[in-house]
């Protein structure tokens, strides 16, 4: 039933598609949604197309709505044209004003049935949409769409700095290092088998259909082990530091060079969307230093700025003071000096440091949370920055 459902949705959508692009390429109309929506009640009576009846109205009428959006989307160049629906094991339904048995741990889903679920939910009367998603696996999973009130976080008067990397994932400005999991890497060899068997599978029959089920299986499990990493990662965080200053890394021309596999392994791209969207929920401050900031050759004890410094060099030693530094330690330093920096409207990146001054060589342990919310600088280090 699921099935006729989804293919229903891709049917409704690629018509409705194909009449809005013709119809404005012919003849320069322009249909919305509440025009389709008026042949759809005659498609349901017509001989043929008697099978759109058995699908919920609140799904098609919801699939000529994400179509609206998709035009809007595109006229304000936010998206490309909209694109026609391929069938695929990958589908969704979005259902609307669902009743409130939800708040008892029960969905009710029209002409589905109820639904008991096993995740306690937020206290909100009854959800603004709920969608009903198959994935690429052939797994089924409901989200819901809901206003609520996240309380903010306690204030910590905590900052760190965060080097991202592919031998550690994350190196911390405290010295910690957090290991990267590399969970592509861990099961390539398998994956590899595994689509070569896919490839020698005939097109259209059965075992090639087991063996592409076998192969989405495989990603799929890959990419939850990537995320629940770094979803454990960003929330431990956001909640024990207000302050994280992080780089503005350019992660698409970084997946192009040498290592691009494995930077996408890592994810970087999905790290920083992630500190992004929590620091919004908790109240916290998110730092992005500018990606062209020589990081990982600036010492961190007097700001002497390195040359060169090759990609292997793991440690190095100042010729300035003769501080030896670890790489990624010595840049997740200087990302929160220069975070804190910009945090206080300094933008110059080639100001002279002294190296004795609580921004540079004793980094302040605390910083007030109300202080970092307003983007003022703690006192010593504005009186720092008078002085430098």
């Amino acid at each position: 039933m699921l099935a006729r459902w989804f293919g229903a949705v891709m049917w409704l959508w690629n018509t409705a598609l194909s009449i809005r692009s013709e119809s404005y390429r012919e003849f320069g109309w322009s249909f919305t949604s509440n025009d389709i929506s008026r042949w759809l009640t005659q498609w349901k009576r017509t001989p043929g197309h008697e099978w759109l009846a058995d699908v919920p109205a609140t799904c098609l009428t919801q699939c000529l709505r994400d179509q609206d959006a998709a035009f809007r989307n595109f006229f304000a160049k936010r998206a490309r044209y909209p694109r026609f629906r391929r069938k695929s094991l990958a589908s969704s339904l979005r259902f609307q004003d669902i009743g409130v048995a939800w708040m008892s741990g029960v969905l009710s889903l029209p002409k589905l049935g109820r639904i008991k679920l096993a995740e306690s939910l937020p206290d909100v009367t009854k959800p603004d949409m709920v969608t009903l998603s198959r994935d690429s696996c052939g797994r089924y999973f409901i989200s819901f769409s809901a206003e609520v009130v996240i309380a903010l976080l306690p204030a910590t008067n905590r900052m760190i700095g965060v080097d991202l990397g592919l031998t550690t994932l994350a190196t911390l400005s405290s010295g910690e290092k957090i290991e990267n999991p590399k969970r592509y890497h861990a099961r390539q060899r398998y994956l590899r088998r595994q689509q070569r068997i896919l490839s020698r599978r005939q097109n259209g029959s059965a075992r090639r259909e087991q063996q592409k089920l076998r192969v989405a299986r495989i990603h799929a499990k890959i990419k939850q082990q990537r995320e629940y990493a770094l979803h454990q990662l960003t929330t431990r965080l956001v909640r024990e530091f207000d302050v994280i200053c992080i780089e503005d890394l350019n992660v698409r021309a970084m997946a192009r060079g040498l290592h691009g596999k494995s930077i996408h392994d890592a994810a970087f791209g999905e790290f920083r969307r992630q500190l992004r969207y929590k620091r919004g929920w908790y109240g916290r401050t998110l730092i992005e230093v500018d990606r062209w900031f020589p990081s990982s050759k600036t010492c961190s004890h007097c700001g002497h700025v390195l040359d060169e410094l090759r990609l292997d060099q793991r440690s190095w030693s100042c010729p300035k003071c003769g501080t030896e530094h670890d790489r990624d330690e010595n840049a997740a330093l200087v990302l929160l000096t220069a975070g804190m920096r910009q945090l206080g409207g300094r933008e110059d990146r080639d100001s002279a440091w002294s190296g004795e001054g609580p921004c540079t060589g004793a980094l302040p342990a605390q910083v007030p949370c109300d202080e970092a919310r307003s983007r003022q600088l703690i006192g010593e280090c504005m009186e720092h920055e008078s002085v430098s």
